[in-house]
């Protein structure tokens, strides 16, 4: 029902969960009326139902639920406004989780067969939603000013985790961004929460190793006092402790650049200059607890990551770190739509011979560029040399689109400075030239995120500028570690925000 070339949302195939697992999901979508649509994972499609006043965890409820067709399994993770036709409005992913058989009904095995015979009977295990619901199918003929759908009614049963008078609009955040609808369609950035000065004085009091409380969820955290980055400048060196506190505290700022998209890890686990050194983690490991979110890859071939992390929010972050994988690359793609960018992305990558000076002569060339292409778009220190331009596109482009456009782009700035930049493959044959590195505009490769701790003496950050900071004379690609950014956000803000909800055209050059 929906014209795939004019929506965002991700027409998608059958899929599901690598470990077996059903997941189920509600989405809070602000259509022509507002309603929750509920959503369950059952032969690799979600079966859906549109909820008009949402589920909720009060058993005294009878919510009205209107069948609806099913949706792609990758329809699970999209957050966005739809432009125009076919449930036209705001969606954000409501609440998600898992659901299971009822056990009191262990000859209830089949859920198709469940739901066409009009009655399932199922448990949720979800961030909101939790315990054991039936959704029934009426007798109901539909009458006047009534959908002409199948109706149902959706029922929690007295559990433990009933509640009564629980409101679904009390709580209106997505999972996923903690936006709301109105964030959405206004084009606001979602803000993860941070941990508190309370629950970072508890990380303190820990010893080497224990369970800390954040935003509710309590983890084992491991080798506290274990150094993993030398200092710089006769400073003391980062211990894995103060990285989790850097993580648990910079979330908030971390939200627009990670939520929803599929994460791989740069993880040293005996420290940037152990023996090992670094190495990319993209699966999520088995012994991960179960909160820890994954995104199944529905592309992926043999041999390849099939079940991806997924950070949304600071307890998740601070796995990452006590994991030992404190720098943090995120797709280019959304989850919902992997093969889409977001982004089309500029890699100013220096050369042995290129000096910072030179570096800025380029940046400040694509602020030019961007100026007379009329593209919103923010520069980048990469925290250890170069410096990256983030431009955000409309939905619809290709990886190709993308990189053909920045490949366009870059050639013509390089033009106006040709003795600065090489355009050779291999880095040997480069003469030490900077490259301006389009190919990063592919599925899967990635650029460091804002705010990601970098693996250099004194545990330098990569943090988002303004385009009037390339002109700064004390500006320099790793100016800010994890001791001292927290200075900057709090005087302006991050300047990624602007980025936020933009949709952009990208011009013919």
């Amino acid at each position: 029902m929906r014209d795939f070339d004019d929506s965002p949302e991700p027409p998608g195939e059958l899929a599901g969960s690598a470990d077996g697992r059903h997941r189920f999901l509600v989405q809070r979508h602000r259509a022509t009326r507002l309603h929750f649509d509920l959503r369950f994972e059952v032969d690799g499609a979600l079966v859906s139902w549109a909820v008009p006043k949402g589920p909720s965890l009060d058993p005294q409820r009878k919510s009205l639920a209107m069948k609806v067709e099913d949706h792609p399994y990758a329809y699970g993770w999209f957050e966005g406004i739809i432009p125009s036709g076919y449930g036209k409005g705001d969606v954000v992913l409501w609440d998600d989780g898992w659901w299971d058989h009822d056990p009191e009904y262990p000859d209830q095995v089949d859920a198709a067969e469940a739901i066409a015979a009009g009655e399932f009977k199922f448990v949720l295990i979800g961030r909101k939603l939790r315990g054991r619901y039936v959704i029934v199918k009426t007798s109901r003929p539909a009458g006047k000013g009534r959908s002409s759908g199948e109706e149902w009614l959706l029922i929690h049963k007295k559990d433990q985790y009933a509640i009564a008078g629980w409101n679904p609009e009390d709580y209106p955040q997505s999972v996923l961004s903690n936006r709301t609808n109105e964030d959405v369609a206004e084009g606001r950035p979602g803000r993860w929460k941070a941990a508190t000065e309370d629950e970072l004085a508890e990380l303190d009091h820990i010893k080497t190793k224990g369970d800390w409380t954040v935003d509710g969820i309590t983890q084992q955290i491991t080798n506290l006092d274990k150094a993993l980055i030398p200092g710089r400048n006769g400073e003391p060196p980062i211990t894995k402790r103060e990285l989790i506190a850097y993580y648990a505290t910079v979330a908030p700022w971390m939200t627009t650049t990670l939520a929803g998209r599929p994460i791989n890890l740069n993880r040293f686990p005996d420290g940037i200059e152990g023996a090992k050194g670094g190495f990319f983690h993209k699966s999520v490991p088995a012994h991960a607890p179960a909160w820890v979110r994954r995104w199944p890859n529905p592309n992926a071939g043999k041999g390849e990551t099939r079940e991806y992390l997924m950070l949304d929010g600071a307890p998740s972050l601070v796995w990452a770190a006590n994991f030992a994988g404190f720098e943090i690359h995120p797709w280019t793609s959304t989850c919902a739509s992997p093969d889409e960018p977001s982004y089309a992305l500029v890699d100013i990558d220096p050369g042995e011979n290129t000096a910072w000076d030179d570096t800025l002569v380029l940046a400040r060339l694509f602020r030019v560029a961007m100026d007379k292409l009329g593209l919103v778009a923010r520069p980048k220190v990469s925290g250890q040399r170069g410096i990256q331009i983030w431009i955000p596109v409309k939905a619809g482009y290709s990886f190709r689109q993308t990189s053909d456009f920045v490949e366009a782009l870059s050639k013509t700035v390089g033009g106006v400075v040709p003795d600065l930049v090489s355009w050779k493959w291999k880095k040997n044959a480069r003469r030490g030239l900077a490259r301006l590195d389009y190919t990063q505009n592919q599925v899967n490769k990635t650029l460091v995120a804002p705010y990601s701790v970098r693996p250099r003496p004194g545990a330098p950050v990569s943090v988002p500028l303004e385009w009037d900071e390339l002109d700064d004379p004390d500006l320099r690609p790793d100016r800010w570690t994890i001791r001292d950014v927290f200075h900057r956000l709090d005087e302006i803000g991050n300047s990624f925000d602007a980025l936020v909800g933009v949709q952009q055209t990208l011009p013919e050059l």
